[in-house]
């Protein structure tokens, strides 16, 4: 699976799961951890870890491993790294705590 095939896997499961605010970080060149960025939020605790399975699930599905989960349990902010792409799945109250899009402004965002 390419990397922008995987991103979009993981955006549709997101979008799937009614996510909320959903932007893609373009991190090439920018950082080493990944291509792209994905974050996300849920209004819920259940909601949250229902968007972060389901990316997972779907990731599964299409053959490609889950390298790493965190903070599946606490539910208010859950990090899932698929390799190329990871995603970053908030409670609504975590995420404009955290508010990655400032600490990586310098990234470009793309529209899915």
């Amino acid at each position: 699976m390419t990397k922008e095939t995987l991103l979009q896997t993981a955006y549709n499961a997101a979008e799937d799961k009614k996510a909320e605010d959903i932007v893609v970080l373009n991190m090439a060149g920018i950082s080493l951890l990944a291509d792209y960025f994905i974050i996300c939020s849920g209004n819920s605790d259940r909601q949250v870890q229902a968007i972060a399975k389901e990316m997972m699930d779907k990731a599964h599905e299409a053959g490609t491993p889950v390298k790493s989960v965190e903070g599946f349990d606490a539910a208010r902010w859950i990090l899932v790294d698929l390799g190329d792409v990871v995603a970053h799945v908030f409670h609504k109250d975590e995420r404009s705590y955290y508010n990655l899009e400032r600490l990586w402004r310098e990234a470009p965002t793309l529209e899915i």
